[in-house]
């Protein structure tokens, strides 16, 4: 992945003279400053580990080749990728750097890093794709700590077709499962935007959500079980799909990021690769009654595979196809909708039918493949398209929420006034997107998308939005996250969600699992000593 942006940097492209001056006129957005700093110019802190720390960790993990303490090896593994993230490594700020990056290849290899590190009092920070956006990757109140690359335990363990589940490595990237079980007839079905470079550990650790959730489920429902290393020993989680044997402590582990111990194997459900696919557009006049016909559909079925709707801000920019956004922008009013279905062409037809009924019941006006297909086709390329919005020197960042549909309209109407209130109030107007992007029964997941000038500090700009955000959506009764994940953008928040006491048995399972204080400290959960909502 590129050090300082988001994947493969041949396929960055650009700005269009359309989007330029967009932002140009509309928000003032001007050239950035400077171009960031090459790899080769940025400094990194002197590690604070020993030679007997490194030799520790050479012995815990077989070979010293499996240790890095290099320049590139140290800044590829510093922190996440948020617009604060990329920011500050844009301007070769390293100085969170983890200290070395330790390659451990099997769960036992976890163990001994573990127990090395915790009789040292080295931090570990498990580092998958590198994907996080909440600051996962970044511990606080640290004297040293090392990335645990978990990149050498990437493989297919097993694959049970009675029972339709595989047990997978948690190294192993999202697209390179897809690859190994669609050798076996198969697919996991889990296509979140970081899906090119997000891992199956990383879905666990911290409760992703693919764009194909409607139909396929969240990762926290496909799996199934684990198996966990800590510095107290391992957790061996799940002999049956379901079970009455007490709370289930697979759902402890999942979304711990980290902080409770190491995920070093995941047994998930998988299901025959579908027959066909097909995706649509739907117009709906307004983005209520495009909420209420999605709420519709997911209450009361068929649901398809997908089921998305952006507001009319997102629909006139186009961002649901981001490979032309800002070049043809729809005259017409309203909210587009994109729904995917999967499965044999007869199943297929009839949900479209079902929900055809509903959409044209909500005012809908049918668009036909075209919306969708753009949709499909380019789902995976937003995050590049912020690389060139940097570069053009606009801040762009995106954050997500969800809540029970009775609350979703406040929530939403909330969160936007928190944006645009904190940002135009500091003299940089923001453009603000948003789109309902996973479906419940019960509610609905918003995911906006936020575009400005930078201002003289971006990242202080930024974080005094995101704290207003943050205040408005536990005040509007949304979640702090839908599938983000905590990490420490959202920590202080997430104790204000769960109370005093859920942060109290947070602190209490950690103490246990992890009495050092060693598993990426300061994510989560605070610091021990810190002041409690």
């Amino acid at each position: 992945m590129l050090w300082s942006g988001w994947g493969d940097p041949a396929r960055a492209a650009p700005l269009p003279e359309s989007v330029a001056g967009l932002l140009r006129d509309l928000l003032g957005v001007r050239p950035a400053a400077s171009a960031p700093v090459a790899l080769g110019d940025i400094a990194v802190p002197a590690s604070r580990l020993s030679a007997d720390d490194l030799d520790a960790l050479a012995e815990a993990v077989g070979d010293a080749a499996h240790v890095r303490t290099g320049t590139e090896a140290r800044v590829r593994h510093t922190r996440g990728k948020s617009t604060p993230d990329l920011l500050r490594i844009r301007a070769g700020d390293a100085s969170d750097a983890p200290d070395a990056v330790v390659l451990p290849g099997s769960h036992e290899e976890v163990l001994a890093v573990l127990r090395a590190c915790a009789a040292r009092r080295i931090a570990v920070v498990p580092f998958g794709g590198g994907t996080s956006v909440v600051g996962g990757l970044a511990p606080q109140g640290v004297t040293g700590f090392v990335a645990l690359d978990l990149r050498r335990m990437d493989a297919l363990v097993s694959v049970d077709t009675v029972s339709r589940t595989a047990v997978l490595q948690p190294g192993l990237r999202a697209p390179r499962a897809e690859e190994l079980l669609r050798e076996h007839g198969h697919t996991l079905g889990h296509y979140p935007q970081s899906y090119e470079w997000a891992t199956i550990g990383g879905f666990a650790a911290a409760r992703s959500s693919g764009q194909a959730s409607a139909g396929y489920g969240r990762f926290d429902d496909m799996v199934l079980g684990l198996t966990v290393a800590t510095p107290e020993g391992e957790l061996d989680l799940g002999r049956a799909p379901r079970s009455a044997a007490g709370p289930d402590l697979r759902q402890l582990v999942l979304g711990s990021e980290g902080a409770f111990g190491v995920i070093t194997s995941v047994t998930v459900r998988i299901h025959p690769v579908p027959e066909a696919s097909a995706y649509e557009g739907w117009r709906l006049p307004a983005f209520g009654a495009g909420a209420a016909a999605l709420r519709r559909v997911a209450q009361d079925g068929p649901l398809p595979v997908v089921l998305r709707l952006s507001d009319e801000t997102e629909t006139m920019i186009g961002l649901a196809d981001p490979e032309a956004v800002g070049g043809g922008m729809s005259e017409a009013s309203g909210c587009l909708a994109v729904v995917g279905y999967e499965g044999a062409p007869g199943e297929i037809a009839r949900r479209r039918d079902e929900v055809r009924a509903v959409m044209l019941a909500e005012g809908g006006e049918p668009l036909g493949p075209g919306p969708g297909d753009k949709w499909e086709h380019g789902r995976f390329n937003a995050p590049y398209l912020r690389d060139s919005l940097l570069d053009a020197g606009a801040l762009v960042e995106t954050l997500e929420t969800a809540a029970f549909w009775s609350a979703v309209p406040a929530l939403y109407a909330a969160v936007r006034e928190a944006l645009v209130g904190t940002l135009a109030g500091a003299g940089t107007p923001p453009l603000v997107m948003c789109h309902i992007s996973h479906v419940y029964a019960a509610g609905a997941s918003l995911y906006f998308t936020v575009v400005s000038a930078q201002g003289a500090d971006a990242v202080a700009h930024w974080t005094r939005a995101k704290h207003a955000v943050n205040d408005a959506i536990i005040a509007a009764g949304g979640t702090i996250s839908h599938h983000h994940g905590v990490g420490t953008d959202h920590r202080d928040w997430h104790a204000r969600e769960i109370g005093p006491l859920g942060g109290a048995v947070l602190r209490a399972v950690k103490d246990r699992l992890d009495p050092a204080g060693v598993l990426n400290p300061g994510v989560l959960i605070p610091p021990s000593g810190a002041p409690q909502e």
